[in-house]
């Protein structure tokens, strides 16, 4: 079988891990991949968003299965091309991608379902989005509609904060059309998780819980970035909690789409915000999340190969996933200035030391080949990923090697995992004599 994986962040080297597994896959090609990718598959010089030019290569190609990796892709309709022309392809197509694509569609869905989540108002003018600021009150979060790349949501704790976030996206256009519309929602306390499925249209299959880290550094301070590191499973979403998000969200989501005659096929992921019994969404995701998918990957012990194709061919209902019992833990490494402006090639060491590593795997982001060696080439730029006994030693082993590796101005966050500690019950005291 040969298998055609889109987009080039870790989460994309993850996959192609862990599609390398399976005795079914003779070749994999990756679109545009990244230079760690290029050590497990064939790169093609193709974007993501050229869906004509994607679906070009797997008709020439013979490709039988593609993946598609980003959202991206996906609110462009790739999938849709794809099917058009008969081809194999694991994601949903456009009208269902809009739940990540446009979070003011999102909240239409949910609204419809009853589905627990902060209120909101959704907005075109920038006055009338101020206005509605200015009556509510602080603290609020103010949301880019579309697309962008997980850094268009802001935390404002005072009026004047939610005031500039609105100018930011909607008048200096920080994220061009995506802040064309806007969405201003309550600001929640708890504590986050990810929680992701897969979805064949009727069944949903959960995947392991995973929690990830929003903000650029330590202590949850700082700008939202695409995710500083994340940890699976987390122990914050028991088996009860686990449930109750499949009847109460993720199940009449899938329903309220099938009765607008979109059949979702592809991962569903809800961020949600969790207090005590309290269950909200914050986003959904159309993909896997990135960095959540590395230790997600590492812990999946069943075909991967085997499950997309239980969900093109709808007979989800027919699948069991089995899991490593360890914790994983992913620590994200970035350039100096991230989420903001940040320099690219700069020289990465310590990386041959930790092919043989044991615990773990190093997953590329945005990183380059240069003379043999490596080079960042993104803001993110790779993802250690470990596994250990218990949180403590999976964190432990990430960190052993992530203090291997070093470039100029390498940041990372020195507490991810953390949160889980605080639910894992502590060791029983020994007793001497």
């Amino acid at each position: 079988m040969k298998v055609l994986v889109i987009g080039s962040g870790g989460r994309e080297h993850a996959l192609v891990w862990k599609i390398r597994q399976s005795p079914r896959v003779t070749r994999i090609y990756c679109a545009p991949g990244n230079a760690g990718i290029g050590e497990l598959a064939e790169l093609v010089a193709l974007t993501p968003d050229d869906v004509q030019g994607l679906r070009r290569f797997a008709e020439q190609e013979h490709i039988d299965l593609t993946i598609v990796g980003p959202e991206l892709p996906l609110s462009l309709g790739l999938v849709d091309e794809f099917e058009a022309h008969r081809l194999r392809v694991f994601g949903p197509n456009r009208q269902a991608a809009q739940l990540e694509a446009s979070k003011a569609f999102a909240k239409e869905i949910m609204r419809k379902q009853g589905v627990p989540t902060p209120y909101f108002g959704v907005f075109t003018d920038s006055a009338e989005a101020q206005r509605y600021v200015s009556e509510v009150g602080a603290p609020l979060v103010v949301k880019a509609d579309g697309l962008a790349a997980g850094k268009g949501v802001f935390l404002c704790s005072t009026v004047k904060e939610a005031h500039e976030a609105i100018d930011d996206l909607m008048r200096a256009r920080l994220f061009g059309d995506a802040g064309d519309r806007v969405v201003v929602e309550e600001f929640l306390e708890g504590e986050e998780a990810s929680f992701l499925a897969f979805v064949d249209g009727t069944t949903v299959l959960p995947l392991a819980s995973a929690q990830d880290h929003k903000r650029v550094f330590d202590g949850d301070l700082g700008p939202n970035t695409g995710g500083m590191g994340a940890y699976s499973p987390a122990p914050l979403v028991t088996p009860a909690l686990a449930d109750r998000i499949v009847q109460e969200i993720l199940l009449p989501v899938v329903n309220e789409l099938k009765q607008r005659h979109i059949t979702y096929k592809g991962i569903l992921y809800a961020g949600l915000m969790i207090k005590q019994e309290s269950i909200k969404v914050l986003e959904f995701n159309v993909r896997f999340g990135d960095p959540e998918c590395q230790p997600l990957m590492l812990r999946l012990q069943s075909d991967l190969i085997e499950v997309i194709e239980a969900v093109i061919d709808e007979r989800l209902a027919e699948v069991t996933l089995s899991w490593d019992p360890r914790p994983a833990v992913c620590v994200v490494l970035a350039a100096e200035g991230y989420p903001g402006t940040y320099e690219t090639g700069q020289p990465i060491s310590g990386l041959e030391s930790l092919r043989t590593w044991k615990e773990g795997v190093v997953f590329h982001s945005g990183t380059a080949g240069v003379n043999g060696s490596f080079a960042t080439k993104g803001g993110r730029v790779l993802g250690v990923t470990a596994t250990g006994a218990g949180i403590s030693e999976a964190i432990a082993a990430a960190y052993g090697a992530v203090g291997q590796i070093s470039w100029p101005g390498m940041h990372y966050r020195h507490d991810i995992g953390q949160r889980a500690l605080t639910h894992v019950p502590p060791e029983p005291p020994t007793h001497e004599g």
